[in-house]
């Protein structure tokens, strides 16, 4: 398991990589947002833990940009303890929050925890879909599924937590980010063509949830679901 570290304090983390390297896992280090882009640019990771407070990008800011068409689990280091902070980074999707300072050795544990809980939640193949992140391509029931972009993202956005409920907005920072071209309808338009796609293949299921008022979640049973 790789694990990217975003951390501007090196005393921190130097810690924190000597902690994860003895527990197994490969980490890499970067002291600023915009290197980690850089670096994810070029290398896959399962796990990223981002500082909230970095120098350049704000760490709820790199979390977007670092999901930006990929599934990856994070967990945010912040000095401050303040709920509305705790609160915003799990609504944005992150996965943990760890307030400094902590213990190296529960940081260790939550990382596993997280991966554990990441990989039981999407494996590779589950519900008809397997995912190939690396490559960005999914397929269901065993055919290959022809997306554009945005209905990649929105099923790999899905895929990565199934039966989860994710409201628009928060698929749509997912997926789009800041794009300028994005607006209150565009989900729910994607969301149709993408499952006209799923019906080519399988035109008895519906693994898209529509949840009045809510958002969309994916149903990894039978999918019978009405369709909207």
């Amino acid at each position: 398991m790789h694990i990217l570290l975003v951390e501007d304090e090196p005393a921190i983390a130097d810690i924190v990589v000597h902690a994860l390297r003895a527990d197994g896992f490969e980490t890499s280090h970067c002291l600023t947002g915009r290197d980690a882009l850089a670096l994810a640019r070029g290398q896959s990771f399962d796990l990223a833990v981002l500082d909230v407070g970095l120098p350049d990008i704000g760490g709820f800011a790199l979390c977007r940009e670092l999901r930006r068409g990929r599934d990856l689990p994070v967990i945010f280091l912040t000095a401050h303890n303040a709920e509305a902070e705790r609160i915003l980074g799990l609504e944005i999707g992150g996965d943990d929050y760890v307030t400094k300072p902590f213990s190296p050795r529960e940081l260790v544990a939550r990382v596993r925890v997280v991966l554990r809980r990441a990989h039981h939640e999407a494996p590779a193949a589950a519900g008809g879909f397997v995912h190939d992140a690396e490559g960005k391509r999914i397929t269901y029931r065993h055919q290959f599924l022809d997306l554009t972009r945005y209905e990649y993202g929105l099923l790999a956005a899905l895929l990565q937590r199934p039966g989860a409920v994710l409201s628009r907005a928060q698929l749509m920072d997912r997926v789009w980010g800041n794009a300028l071209d994005s607006g209150d309808r565009t989900v729910d338009t994607h969301i149709k063509t993408l499952r006209a796609k799923l019906r080519e293949v399988a035109p008895e299921l519906d693994p898209i949830r529509t949840h009045r008022g809510l958002g969309y979640s994916l149903d990894m049973g039978d999918g019978k679901a009405a369709r909207e």
